[in-house]
């Protein structure tokens, strides 16, 4: 490609930067050029090669990659290497009880998969990496303090957690919505975590949920997720597959795919079952989905602390408050309703278990609800004898209730 080519291209990709750019008379056309160098070698890094390329209904590339050449085979340590095989679950573990199977995202719609032997990634545009802040930043949140009594970070949560013992895995339903996010530069999400180490530099969490992020992924739909970080997200981990990390097993789920169909106020319920859980026998972190449906697992070589156990375990909502215009956000928590609304209307965590020593499901015990910002978003728990543990969790944000 020529210079001339290039620096077309450039120009039409990064017409936002250079409109506000050229506005500040700051625009340097050598400088950009060198950042979009950068932005087209690490895309290129990231998409291998496909055996096969499916086109989703919402303009998203869902490649077929060799399960041996996905980008957590980039890392030193595991090059060369293949996946491991699928290790025993946790006793009591009931995935029959479960509703979510492997055609819960949109792209799954056609009819069409990846064939054995490949794993399904989201394929990773140039326009998704200059939304981020930085090349180095993309895929990774904010280098922020994310614990549930945060107050100063921007960060709002309303979660139910465990603490006080040695936790080997979790795992529940939550039920999926399509939340407003009024702002590209805030998300809202609901997920597990995983949590080891302090709450300062050396904070390990492992993640996995959904989210509604624009600048992450270009849009207003939810989507299934995963995160990690082993340094309080400072220069470690990422979501998804958008650094070397966690190895996929799985050619039926991508990944950063939206999810479809979604909840509907006062109409169907459509939850999402997750299960995250330390192999006793070589100490990896694995995720499963529904029915049994496994999608691979966390090397327990990324971490620190959590290469032993997890110290806490959260469930619940989280949003980016970045207060515009002085104000606190509209942006909804769940099903944008509050908690006190009930079924079919707020958003539920149900069936709330944790993996103990002895690789058991067992029910959370003492489980403790708290909502930092409960004018905006709020939490009600509850047991019965349908859900075991459970809660309702949510709302819209800016309100007459919060201001």
């Amino acid at each position: 490609m020529t210079l001339l080519h290039l620096g077309v291209l450039l120009l039409a990709a990064i017409s936002p930067v250079f409109s506000e750019a050229a506005a500040n008379n700051t625009f340097r056309p050598g400088e950009e050029l060198r950042k979009y160098r950068r932005i087209r070698a690490h895309v290129k890094r990231l998409n291998k090669p496909p055996v096969k390329t499916i086109h989703s209904p919402d303009g998203d590339l869902i490649d077929c990659v060799l399960s041996h050449l996905q980008p957590a085979f980039d890392h030193p340590r595991l090059k060369g290497l293949k996946p491991l095989d699928p290790p025993e679950r946790p006793r009591g573990h009931n995935p029959a009880g479960t509703t979510t199977d492997d055609s819960f995202q949109l792209w799954r719609t056609s009819g069409e998969s990846c064939p054995d032997g490949t794993v399904a990634i989201k394929r990773t545009k140039e326009e998704d990496v200059l939304r981020a802040s930085s090349v180095k930043r993309f895929g990774r949140k904010p280098a922020v303090r994310t614990r549930h009594d945060s107050e100063s970070s921007g960060h709002e949560h309303a979660v139910g957690y465990v603490v006080g013992d040695q936790y080997y895995g979790a795992k529940a339903s939550l039920n999926v919505w399509a939340p407003k996010v009024s702002s590209p530069d805030e998300f809202s999400l609901s997920q597990i975590w995983l949590i080891s180490g302090t709450f300062g530099t050396d904070l390990n969490t492992i993640e996995a949920g959904w989210q509604v992020s624009p600048q992450l992924y270009g849009d207003t739909s939810p989507r299934f997720f995963t995160y990690w970080t082993s340094d309080a997200y400072q220069a470690t981990g990422c979501y998804n597959l958008l650094c070397s990390g966690f190895i996929q097993t799985n050619n039926m789920i991508a990944i950063g795919a939206a999810i479809s169909p979604v909840s509907a106020y006062s109409g169907g319920q459509y939850d999402l079952s997750l299960l995250v859980w330390k192999d006793p026998d070589h100490g990896n972190w694995w995720l499963e989905l529904g029915s049994g449906v496994l999608l691979g697992y966390w090397p327990s070589f990324l971490f620190t602390h959590l290469s032993e156990h997890a110290s806490m375990v959260q469930f619940g909502g989280e949003i980016v408050n970045t207060q515009p215009l002085g104000l606190h956000t509209s942006t909804e928590m769940g099903s944008g309703h509050y908690a006190g609304e009930g079924f079919g209307k707020a958003s539920y965590f149900r069936s709330l278990q944790v993996v103990d020593w002895d690789n058991s499901l067992i029910p959370v015990p003492n489980l403790r609800v708290l909502a930092d910002h409960p004018n905006c978003y709020d939490i009600h728990g509850g047991i019965n004898r349908v859900w075991g543990n459970y809660f309702y969790y949510g709302g819209p944000g800016r309100s007459h209730r919060c201001s």
